[in-house]
């Protein structure tokens, strides 16, 4: 095969547990000498997302000859509707797209960005310690500039089939007539969270007697269609500029804790389109976005992962829950200190990936576990703060395929349930600037690499992923929702389709278990009593978590047919035609 042409920064292969692992710096990612002519892949349309009614605006996007992109579109559009608590077109997301035509996987970074008046102290009170995320998350300076929109447009300039102002019409009609509360929205608006004590959503939601709505009743959303009638003739800048613009001004610099974005924060606003970061692992290539998204933890993940035996087990033997622990502790170490926006700070990824390093990492997974492993020096660091970014699960992931093989892996966000809490023309605006860290400096006067600063990007879990095969045919697309658990949930759901071989549903319902620093987190009632009693006389004490946070969608080639599975503590749905 090939070697792509490698950034500099790259140069080093690195092996994962006996295959080679390649960071590719350029968009021509690992792919044969022939991927520059159209290749060949699998002929299905399909949808995955965590909302029927948005599986089926996508699917019938595509039925009408439209693109994976213009699908994409629909189904955020829907998505932003239906399920609020997650996603919606005020907050941001990361696309990898693979090109059918020409073998490539792109990436579009739609990731929110400070504006230009934010400050590093912003997450500070007026005692100098951070704020309570309860009382942060609501204020009108929690929201970044929204980026999915921008970057949807972007995206479809160049990638779309259909015309922009068509992809709207599902969930245009759907708000007008509104739509039925599912019961997991219901079980998140009977919830403990803060945005349920906002002014907007106590007024959209409202129920009987004063009290929220609940389960099965119907909520309608007349200023969100026509938001929606406008964006499909205006396009993005119907965002951007003019009411809509100045609404989000108005409402996040005024109230509590107030905002510094201005209007010409949200006119300056740009997707940026970057090299995907991948690697080889096993017979595929998987390629995620680089930072300040965090597929390089991933990708660690796999890389010291591939240096123990866990493809040799299987989901029954507690020494593969063990190892997944272990590795998942020394991946996030790095990854917490490390990652931010690489505009701002150096992010080692070389050094991370460097094959001495991952098997030192490996070497220091022992036959216990012991107190919280440090992040290690991988080459080309620069020395950082201890990370203090609170990152809750608020998170939706979905991906579609075209008739022609095109593909689209997104994970989308408002960053907290119901974002700010804070509506403008029937969206929610996001609390992204609570992805921070918010302390900027540590005792010692060192910058946190995830610090608040003008137009920058907070780092992200999101890790939207691409697989494809070692001909360059697409071979699979995997996601999650979880805040900074989606690495988690995505490392055990890859294990338990690849290295396990499971069926993509039953990969995806495997047990959830976070291993961060000092906590073991996990769905304690889904696991055997054995792997329990193993996994504590092992020093693991699985305690109750995220599991019900998590939101897989994924998708793996399999005789060349599309083998999807939704995560089942969702309201997912697959349709493949």
């Amino acid at each position: 095969m090939r070697k792509s042409t490698i950034a500099a920064a790259l140069l080093a292969t690195v092996s994962l547990g006996g295959c080679n692992l390649l960071p590719f710096g350029k968009a021509q990612v690992a792919t044969p000498a022939t991927a520059a002519a159209p290749v060949a892949g699998v002929q299905q349309k399909f949808v995955v997302t965590a909302n029927p009614l948005a599986s089926e605006a996508g699917m019938a996007v595509l039925r009408r000859g439209g693109s994976a992109v213009d699908a994409a579109i629909a189904v955020q559009a829907m998505l932003s509707l239906v399920e609020p608590q997650s996603s919606g077109i005020g907050g941001g997301a990361f696309m990898t797209y693979f090109n059918v035509t020409t073998g490539k996987v792109e990436i579009y970074d739609g990731r929110e960005t400070a504006p230009a008046g934010a400050s590093p102290t912003m997450l500070l009170g007026a005692d100098g310690k951070p704020l309570p995320f309860a009382e942060a998350v609501l204020g009108g300076r929690a929201t970044g500039v929204p980026g999915a929109v921008r970057m949807l447009g972007q995206a479809h300039a160049d990638h779309g089939t259909l015309a922009w102002a068509d992809l709207f019409d599902d969930a245009e009609r759907t708000a007008r007539k509104g739509f039925v509360i599912s019961p997991r929205l219901g079980r998140f608006l009977t919830g403990r969270f803060p945005e349920l004590q906002a002014e907007d959503v106590r007024r959209y939601f409202k129920g009987k007697g004063g009290a929220l709505a609940t389960t099965g009743d119907r909520i309608t959303n007349d200023a969100y269609a026509d938001f929606l009638k406008r964006l499909a003739k205006q396009g993005p800048d119907a965002l951007y500029t003019g009411e809509t613009a100045k609404r989000i001004v108005a409402r996040t610099t005024t109230g509590t804790l107030p905002g510094t974005m201005t209007l010409a924060d949200l006119a300056a606003y740009r997707a940026v389109k970057r090299d995907p970061l991948c690697a080889n692992w096993r017979v595929y290539i998987v390629c995620t976005p680089p930072p300040p998204s965090s597929g390089i933890g991933l990708i660690e993940l796999l890389g010291i992962l591939g240096r123990t035996d866990i493809d040799q087990r299987g989901p029954n033997d507690p020494q593969s829950w063990f190892l997944f622990a272990e590795a998942s502790r020394l991946m996030y170490a790095d990854r917490d200190l490390y990652v931010g926006d690489p505009k701002f700070v150096n992010v080692p990824v070389a050094g991370l990936l460097a094959p001495a390093y991952l098997s030192a990492r490996a070497k220091l997974i022992g036959a216990t576990a012991g107190p919280a492993p440090v992040a290690g020096v991988p080459a080309g660091v620069v020395t950082a703060a201890a990370d203090t970014t609170r990152e809750p699960a608020g998170t939706s992931h979905f991906i579609v395929g075209d008739a022609a093989g095109n593909v689209v892996s997104m994970t989308t966000t408002v960053e907290s349930i119901f974002g700010s809490g804070r509506m403008v023309d029937g969206f929610f605006l996001n609390n992204q600037m609570t992805d921070f860290a918010f302390s900027p400096v540590d005792a010692q006067g060192r910058a946190a690499a995830n610090a608040v600063a003008p137009g920058k990007r907070p780092r992200s879990s999101m890790t939207p992923l691409v697989m494809i095969d070692r001909q360059g045919k697409f071979a699979g697309a995997l996601g999650s929702a979880g805040g900074n658990a989606i690495l988690a949930y995505v490392g055990k759901s890859l294990i338990g389709a690849v290295e396990w071989k499971l069926p993509m549903q039953d990969a995806l319902s495997l047990p959830n278990l976070v291993a961060r620093g000092d906590g073991f987190q996990g769905e304690v009632t889904k696991f055997s009593p054995q792997i329990l009693s193993a996994l504590a006389a092992k020093g693991i004490r699985l305690q109750p978590g995220q599991g019900e946070d998590s939101g897989l969608h994924g998708v793996i080639v399999r005789d060349g047919k599309i083998d999807g599975g939704f995560d089942p503590r969702r309201e997912g749905k697959v349709i493949v035609e």
